[in-house]
């Protein structure tokens, strides 16, 4: 798998591995229903490269020799290199994240891996073309197979979810998640407008409206005035009862569904009941779960918001991007389309990412499958096994289980918290995140982690997997809790020089923990270039 080193990244002939354990067959195989083509394709041949293919698998790529191209005539021109050629560096630093991806346990909940067809598009000329504006009304010519694409990028995006083109449009030039979350704030509300999201410790995002008694931390908290709800702390659950009062005596102009960290699934209609007693709109982000709503495995949110956003990156396994859907017909006077397509451009962005739209409109015609409705039962189904397990070894978990792709772990009554734990795990190639629970009073070092399972569901996991990866993880906590005692200062900075010097005496246990996992995730092969 040497991606970089004196190779060139957009080939197509590596061999898969076929491995005990493995999600893929050999014969008629599909990864979550794209196909497997190994193919050459030399538009682009570079010197003394290395064609690699769709599986990362440990096996050395093919070796391909041809040669590099010089565009341009009359005196200027210059070699169309390949990356390894062109950029060593950059290419090897490449190569290595590859190889970290590949032999960890990548558990971020907001994280996964794309699909070879998706880099493909990302990857293409669609990179070159500037279109600012929207289909048939751009700012620049040459945009006919543009418009051509975002055009069947926003039919597939209704289509993926279940939605009617005469009720609802979409918005598919977003950057990102926080980027479209301020669009439609942009939109809908005017400066110093109020606004309510879950609070972040609780499990919510920044982008909702997330500030501190000594600072607004989010830009949302700048513009607009915030007012958080919460979870109920005995059970985990949205305290709806106190939102429902905050509300009434708050007033916002808008009411946020949507978490970054909250393990069930959101009681829309008692929702939609508190934003129509206040006159609010109800706006739904669903960035985490977009891949769940779209295989009908959660809640519907589009039955009762007015605003849904989501990134594109995350269990919906598309390019690195954002959408905003929206009602068609006005919602409290206001023309919605016109409203957030004006937000988008010119009041917030430039020209969209072409290569984006192109590698989301391949990723939403997967999404319409039935092998990534499967595959959606399947990040559930193991989600829940690796909540089950976790409870058997003891741990606390926040509301108790999880409806959805993540469990959200409280490590306080351990006398041990997220930042250190984190640590650890890093350490012996287990990826997951420090993360706050309710009743944290910092950031910085939260009392839990949250661990997510769509990325190595993609790779194949199964439940049984993820019961040893919950073994794992409590393995990396009890070394964590031998560490804590062992270090002599009480500071969080105190324990990571500890853990990272050479004499750390647990380093032994973490090097064949490291052994175990990578052991594991080696079985399974990572799809894309």
């Amino acid at each position: 798998m040497q991606a970089c080193s004196g190779t060139a990244v957009m080939g197509s002939i590596q061999q898969p591995l076929w491995t005990k354990g493995s999600a893929f067959s050999p014969k008629g195989s599909s990864f979550n229903g794209f196909p497997y083509q190994f193919k050459l394709s030399l538009v682009k041949p570079c010197r003394s490269s290395q064609l690699e293919g769709s599986l990362v698998t440990g096996r050395p790529p093919s070796s391909v020799s041809v040669s590099a191209p010089e565009i341009g005539g009359f005196g200027s021109s210059f070699i169309d290199q390949c990356l390894g050629e062109a950029d060593a560096e950059v290419c090897t630093i490449i190569d290595k994240e590859k190889q970290r991806q590949f032999k960890s346990l990548e558990l971020i909940a907001s994280e996964n891996f794309t699909s070879r067809a998706v880099m493909e598009a990302v990857g293409s000329c669609l990179t070159n073309k500037y279109s600012e504006g929207l289909p048939g009304k751009r700012y620049y010519g040459g945009n006919e197979y543009i418009d051509e694409l975002e055009t069947l990028c926003q039919e597939r995006a209704l289509a993926a979810f279940h939605l009617d083109g005469k009720k609802w449009g979409v918005n598919v030039q977003p950057l990102s998640g926080s980027p479209a979350n301020f669009e439609v704030y942009t939109a809908l509300l005017n400066p110093h407008d109020r606004i309510m999201g879950l609070d972040l410790p609780h499990g919510g995002h920044l982008s909702h409206g997330f500030m501190t008694p000594k600072r607004r931390v989010s830009g949302t908290s700048i513009y607009f005035e915030s007012m958080p709800y919460r979870l109920d702390e005995s059970t985990g659950i949205v305290d709806y009862d106190m939102l429902e009062k905050t509300a009434t005596l708050f007033r916002p102009k808008l009411i946020i569904a949507g978490a970054s960290a909250y393990p069930r699934d959101f009681d829309y209609p008692r929702m939609r009941k508190i934003a129509g007693a206040v006159g609010a709109f109800l706006m739904m982000d669903m960035a985490h779960i977009s891949g769940l709503v779209a295989a009908s495995v959660v809640a519907d949110p589009f039955e009762y918001c007015d605003v849904v956003t989501t990134t594109t990156h995350k269990s919906l396994r598309g390019p690195r991007g954002g959408m905003i859907f929206f009602k068609r017909e006005p919602v409290l006077g206001v023309d919605l389309e016109s409203a957030i397509n004006n937000a988008v451009f010119p009041g917030l962005q430039g020209g969209p990412h072409n290569h984006t739209i192109g590698g989301l409109a391949v990723c939403l015609k997967h999404a319409q499958s039935p092998e990534f409705r499967a595959y959606q039962n399947k990040v559930v189904s193991n989600c829940r096994a690796l909540a089950s397990r976790l409870i058997e070894l003891g741990y606390k978990l926040v509301s108790g289980g999880s409806d959805n792709h993540l469990v959200l772990v409280d490590l306080r009554p351990l006398s041990i918290d997220g930042a250190r734990v984190e640590k650890v795990l890093d350490m012996a190639s287990i990826t997951l995140n420090k993360n706050s629970v309710p009743g944290d009073k910092s950031a910085l070092v939260p009392g839990g982690i949250r661990i997510g399972s769509p990325a190595m569901t993609t790779r194949g996991f199964t439940e049984r997997e993820f019961i040893a990866t919950a073994d794992f993880i409590h393995e990396g906590v009890q070394i964590t809790r031998e560490a804590k005692k062992s270090v002599s200062g009480s500071k969080l900075q105190d324990f990571m020089k500890f853990v990272g010097s050479p004499d750390f005496p647990l380093m032994d246990r973490v090097s064949d923990l490291r052994r175990r996992v990578e052991a594991l995730t080696s079985q399974f092969p990572m799809p894309g270039l």
